[in-house]
């Protein structure tokens, strides 16, 4: 009957020190390195809501999980970039916003700590002020599909490699201006059609950003058909409407006479 008591009491007591163990508890923790723990605690490290503050680096406000952000939570930086969204195991994971401190914001899908899904990303003060990019994005940088809208309101809308045009795309300027074809490292190259209100049109291939080897029309009528080298007319032949020919190109001879159509090709 005695070793039955004892047994029974033993029982209890492993019982009261587990539960005890699995119970949160309200800690306000000061670590020796300077961090600081305001909230939940359980086995030993932050579990459950809590604000953990970082000297020199700026304080999270949310949910944690074994000592590490997880699930829902704000990360301000003392030099005022935030982060509002999921986390998983420490890392920005899921549905999230990141504000920067010119004024820039992206918001969308985030997977280990990096923009990585679909989102949008608006630029803020700076050069690129006031551009805004829509689409795929892959360990930190644009890929996949996608359109970048500038803030002067040129638009492209198309692939992206590596943060950089890359694949079939197309660009358009308020002027109406606008190129339909292959990109690679953010240039032109590949086969392409560049065209102009005005009847301005150039059709074929382009390499590294400059016309390579195509057909060019413009609002006269007159056409050219032939290579090209560094972005001028190289090799080739010049026609009127009606089919004749009115000039023969061999080494880029006789360019200046259509220096004009240069200059139109730029965006």
């Amino acid at each position: 009957m005695r070793h039955l008591i004892i047994l029974l009491i033993s029982i209890l007591l492993l019982s009261f020190f587990l539960t005890s163990c699995e119970k949160k508890e309200q800690v306000n923790f000061v670590f020796p390195d300077g961090r600081t723990y305001v909230g939940e605690w359980k086995n030993g490290n932050p579990n459950g809501q809590g604000t953990f503050t970082y000297p020199k680096l700026g304080k999270f406000v949310g949910n944690h999980k074994d000592g590490f952000p997880h699930g829902q939570g704000t990360f301000t930086w003392t030099n005022g970039r935030k982060y509002e969204g999921e986390y998983k195991k420490g890392k920005a994971n899921g549905q999230g916003t990141f504000t920067f401190t010119d004024g820039g914001k992206y918001f969308g899908d985030f997977k280990d700590g990096k923009f990585d899904g679909h989102g949008t990303f608006i630029f803020g003060k700076g050069k690129w002020e006031g551009d805004k990019y829509v689409g795929g994005f892959k360990d930190g940088k644009r890929d996949g599909l996608g359109a970048y809208t500038f803030h002067d309101g040129k638009k492209y809308e198309g692939k992206f490699k590596d943060g950089k045009r890359d694949g079939h795309g197309t660009f358009t300027s308020p002027g109406g201006t606008k190129y339909v074809g292959e990109y690679k490292d953010g240039k032109r190259d590949g086969h392409g059609t560049f065209t102009s209100p005005d009847g301005f049109k150039y059709e074929g291939e382009w390499k590294n950003g400059i016309t390579w080897s195509g057909i060019y029309f413009d609002e006269s009528a007159w056409k050219y058909f032939g290579s090209w080298k560094n972005g001028k007319i190289w090799n080739g032949t010049e026609y009127d409407k009606n089919g004749n020919i009115i000039k023969k190109f061999l080494h880029g001879r006789d360019i200046n006479t259509r220096k004009g159509i240069i200059k139109k090709m730029s965006l």
